[in-house]
């Protein structure tokens, strides 16, 4: 991943047409990594010829959890270079992109040390434990880090006046 500090360089016309065309391309970078783990766990059994549950499974879960791990940090990343790039704008170009922004203030992302851990996530934890006893325990972490994308994707995304939290 490129470390840019903002998205705005020296040669930007249209700095607000520039960030817009930053963000859209680090969220389909984002997307691009949770799609890399979401294929591996749902295309895991066609590696069965190839070696043991007991290798391929782990190295799934590994994937898929360095996959949304991915995607997290460059989550995080775009709201720093939003946050740069805005610091640099006039007001005008700010209230332009003042929805785009509120969408980080309103719901922002908990870090990977609270999302990855499994003592501060019991419900998810023990979901997590039941699919392994009842199909195999080597997909215990596949179901976790599936838990917490599926969390992700559960909340609520309406940002009408007064709404806060997510």
């Amino acid at each position: 991943m490129r470390k840019e500090k903002s998205y705005l360089d020296d040669q930007v016309n249209n700095a607000v047409s520039a960030i817009v065309k930053g963000i859209d391309s680090d969220v389909e970078r984002g997307e691009d990594a949770l799609m890399l783990g979401f294929l591996h766990s749902h295309v895991s059994s066609t590696f069965a010829p190839f070696g043991p549950a007991s290798v391929i499974l782990p190295l799934v879960a590994l994937t898929f959890a360095v996959s949304s791990g991915f995607a997290r940090k460059n989550y995080h990343n775009m709201e720093r270079k939003l946050l740069e790039s805005m610091a640099q704008l006039e007001e005008h170009d700010k209230a332009i992109l003042y929805p785009i922004a509120a969408v980080f203030a309103e719901c922002p992302m908990c870090a990977l040390t609270e999302s990855f851990n499994p003592f501060k996530n019991l419900k998810r934890t023990w979901k997590s434990i039941l699919g392994g006893i009842l199909i195999n325990p080597l997909w215990m972490p596949i179901f976790y880090v599936m838990g917490m994308q599926i969390k992700e994707e559960k909340k609520p995304w309406h940002f009408e006046q007064g709404h806060h939290g997510c």
